[in-house]
């Protein structure tokens, strides 16, 4: 039996994500044991600054790919959608799992919609794709960066340093959250990032024995939808940072891919989508993408 040392950030959220993908492993193979190893990323680090002008991809990752790849972890549970499209040399995604409830909340103080929030109100977000929707549906909101774990963004919402704030629904339903929300954001207007909802648990490539503890808490309708989401973000320019949407769902063989690319005045958007084959989804994110740099995405995400 082997004892496996799990890296993790120190948040509420990314301790739950771990200690439950480390419960499922040694569900599926008794006996073994696991350790958590909590390291800072420079996403931790830094509190303040947007995140696209910290390095976006990679800065809630990187500092947990380097503990593998060095041995002082064996395994690494991540958020999908924080995870850069390029993998690193040396490191294999074990296992994509767990993809919790893929829409976005509205949190606010005074419990209003988005389409109640007041005109010139405060909405904070770190995401370019959530602005970019936002403000496709309130262009007279007034949308700026906000830093901090779940719990944080609450906060400084209750504090009334912002009217508003958007975050991840599953991040919300694993802390237990929902009471907060006071607006669950549809699917038809507000598209999720490519992998959101969905854990990616990362492991040495090299080391076999880790892997093959890892495969059976691989879902492999999961797995498929957000490689059709990711690969549609990759040709479009690959960065987490980017105003692009995707969303795959899949029903017996049957995928449907949508996916949307924004400027981030919130005044154009562009939105694609397609029902393939499951086996066809990362052929169908190479077709949407064409479709959107056709439609104008260039220029969006220039802007």
């Amino acid at each position: 039996m082997r004892k496996l040392v799990f890296a993790t950030r120190g948040s509420a959220l990314a301790l739950w994500q771990t200690r439950r993908v480390a419960e499922l492993l040694v569900e599926h193979n008794p006996g073994h044991t696991v350790l958590e190893h909590v390291i800072r990323t420079r996403g931790d680090e830094d509190r303040t600054s947007p995140l696209p002008e910290i390095g976006g991809a990679g800065v809630f990752t990187e500092a947990l790919e380097r503990a593998l790849l060095d041995g002082t972890a064996d395994v690494a549970v991540h958020s999908l959608k924080d995870l850069p499209i390029e993998q690193r040399n040396g490191l294999a995604i074990g296992a994509v799992c767990l993809r919790e409830d893929v829409r976005d909340v509205l949190i606010s103080r005074g419990g209003q919609s988005l389409a109640d929030l007041d005109a010139g109100s405060i909405v904070g977000t770190s995401s370019r794709r959530r602005s970019a929707q936002i403000l496709s549906i309130r262009p007279d909101l007034d949308v700026r960066p906000i830093r901090g774990n779940v719990e944080t963004r609450v906060a400084k919402v209750d504090a009334g340093e912002y009217a508003a704030t958007v975050l991840a629904a599953a991040g919300i339903r694993r802390l237990g959250l929902e009471a907060r929300v006071s607006e669950w954001l549809s699917l038809e207007t507000f598209l999720p990032a490519p992998g959101q909802g969905a854990l990616a648990v990362q492991c040495r490539n090299e080391d076999a024995a880790a892997r093959a503890l890892l495969a059976p808490l691989d879902d492999a309708d999961v797995r498929v939808c957000t490689e059709a989401e990711r690969q549609f973000l990759a040709l479009l320019g690959g960065g987490c940072s980017l105003p692009v949407a995707a969303y795959a769902t899949v029903a017996g063989e049957m995928l449907h891919l949508r996916g949307f690319v924004g400027s981030q005045s919130g005044r154009r958007s562009i939105r694609v989508e397609e029902r393939t084959s499951r086996s066809d989804g990362r052929a169908a994110a190479a077709r949407l993408a064409a479709r959107a740099f056709t439609e104008g995405a260039a220029a969006l995400l220039e802007e």
